[in-house]
């Protein structure tokens, strides 16, 4: 399985709540009805929480701090069946129409400028 992880930082006009209300109700939504067109098998959101424990969980590890923000407002994940999957997906038209629809709807709530994303080969330990 090949994942997609998007680490995903919100636009600074929304709140932590207006993010997550629109991620959850409007973007969740129009990922799933191309998940065919982009040959998607999986997609989950986690949402942040807690903003108070995950900063005295990365001020234990002091790793990075001054590299990546205090908190990210949520990661996506998206899973395929091979890279081969997603590029045959990005060549067809409904492929490619599915992706400029959600890059375009990703705009209005994700800041591109913080929110890194990359393709990575899970590897289960347990589970």
């Amino acid at each position: 399985m090949i994942k997609l992880t998007f680490c995903l930082t919100r636009l600074p006009k929304l709140t932590v709540e207006e993010f997550q209300d629109y991620w959850w109700n409007k973007h969740a939504p129009l990922v799933k009805s191309h998940r065919e067109a982009l040959r998607i098998k999986r997609y989950v959101q986690m949402h942040s929480a807690n903003p108070a424990l995950a900063e005295a969980l990365r001020t234990s590890r002091a790793g990075g701090l001054d590299k990546a923000p205090a908190v990210y407002d949520g990661v996506a994940q998206l899973w395929w069946d091979s890279l081969d999957d997603i590029a045959a997906a990005m060549t067809t038209p409904a492929g490619a129409e599915a992706g400029r629809q959600l890059l375009e709807d990703e705009a209005k709530f994700i800041d591109f400028s913080k929110s890194p994303l990359w393709f990575g080969e899970e590897k289960v330990v347990f589970g």
